[in-house]
């Protein structure tokens, strides 16, 4: 899946939730994706807060995996 394929299907994902109507509890704009961003990145760090590297490899990967989702959204919304 290359990173249209990819934004696409964020995209129906997104939709499917209700998201991009003005009235959604979780606007896609481009102020929020970017709050969302750099929490979901403050997250990675905790993972590495006190260790040179993440106890939970598996836990990490979720959460960089939430950084590149939100990452990829910010970029469409933003255009």
């Amino acid at each position: 899946m290359d990173i249209r394929e990819l934004t696409a299907k964020m995209d129906e994902f997104v939709a499917a939730k209700g998201w991009y109507k003005p009235d959604s509890p979780k606007p896609q704009t481009v102020r929020n994706m970017a709050i969302s961003l750099a929490i979901e990145t403050a997250e990675v760090l905790e993972h590495v807060q006190w260790e040179e590297a993440p106890a939970d490899k598996n836990a990490l990967a979720d959460e960089l995996a939430d950084v590149g989702l939100f990452l990829l959204q910010l970029a469409h919304i933003a255009g």
